[in-house]
């Protein structure tokens, strides 16, 4: 009996592998960096399953380079990376890795509303370059978080998770939705506010995104959202990059419109907008909101478990196109 094939565009931890090489011919990809159109094209010819990441751009063309493909699992909660209703069109079923991130991404987004607000990273560089003169009573002065009102745009896994965090520094909990039908979202906790995501913008401390990249949440935050905004006000967006407008973040951190922000994604990863490299009050990290040993593996495990129900028969744990 022929194994079915599976193709994996990212080298993935060992015990994730062994999972799957009993039951199919599993061909990984070790390169560095995401391999190119042309490749991925070629290596998926003939396979049916696939499981990749956010940087594989899987459109129409990629999937009918493998006419048997029945599966695209993304190691990963967003999935605009795949065009689902080209797949939905050829019966491929599209999966994600949802629940598995949560706790990690929350943590790490209070990391960088900590980093920011009390200056950390800055103060950081600071001292590697050999400047630190001292203690001092007015010295690098950072932002106290308790009283303060925490806006969540997105109440969604993720930012469920980060506003339960928020007792914890005295904070106050403020979270808009953008679904169409405001119905279907949570209300949260009691103690939560909902609001308009005008009023919330004008009224939060620090403002935190948890949205998927949809063509509505694309630039979400431009100039006209930024000009909303409390003068003193802090962005952390660890959701997609482009629901940030790097060009009005930049012109808005130079112009003291904010007080800083702090980015774990980018609008062209892994290029970072140069107007925000120089800045002192934002911090950069490099994708790395789910970056801890037990939930990157908790994540490959998802996608495998994904491929092989769908290969076996049975439905998919996390389908996003079943």
């Amino acid at each position: 009996m022929v194994r079915p094939a599976v193709l994996i565009t990212r080298r993935i931890p060992a015990s994730v592998a062994a999972r799957l090489e009993p039951v199919c011919e599993v061909e990984l990809y070790d390169g560095a960096g995401a391999m190119s159109t042309e490749e991925l094209h070629a290596r998926l010819a003939g396979k049916q399953a696939l499981m990749c990441l956010l940087t594989d751009r899987v459109d129409a063309d990629v999937m009918d380079a493998a006419p048997g493909l029945r599966i695209v699992a993304n190691i990963a909660v967003g999935y605009d990376n795949i065009d689902c209703a080209a797949a939905r069109s050829r019966g491929i079923v599209v999966t994600n890795t949802p629940d598995v991130l949560t706790e990690s991404t929350a943590d790490f987004t209070w990391g960088l509303i900590l980093a920011v607000t009390r200056r950390i990273a800055e103060g950081e560089r600071l001292l590697r370059r050999g400047e630190w003169t001292g203690w001092a009573l007015d010295f690098m002065l950072g932002t106290e978080l308790r009283g303060k009102q925490l806006g969540i745009v997105g109440l969604g896994r993720i930012g469920r998770a980060v506003a339960a965090r928020a007792g914890a520094f005295g904070m106050q909990v403020a979270f808009a939705t953008l679904d169409a039908d405001a119905s279907r979202a949570s209300t949260g906790e009691p103690s939560w506010t909902r609001l308009g995501l005008d009023e919330l913008l004008s009224t939060s401390d620090v403002v935190s995104f948890h949205v998927p990249l949809t063509p509505a949440t694309r630039h979400l935050i431009d100039r006209r959202a930024i000009l909303r905004m409390k003068r003193r006000a802090y962005i952390v967006n660890t959701s997609r990059g482009p629901v940030v407008d790097e060009d009005a973040l930049a012109w808005a951190l130079r112009e003291g419109l904010l007080a800083g922000a702090a980015l774990d994604v980018y609008e062209r990863e892994p290029e970072v907008h140069p107007g925000l490299v120089g800045l002192e009050n934002v911090v950069l990290a490099p994708h790395l909101g789910s970056a801890t040993v037990e939930t990157r593996t908790a994540m490959a495990d998802l996608a495998a478990r994904n491929v092989l129900a769908v290969l076996s028969g049975a439905a998919p744990l996390t389908p996003v196109v079943a």
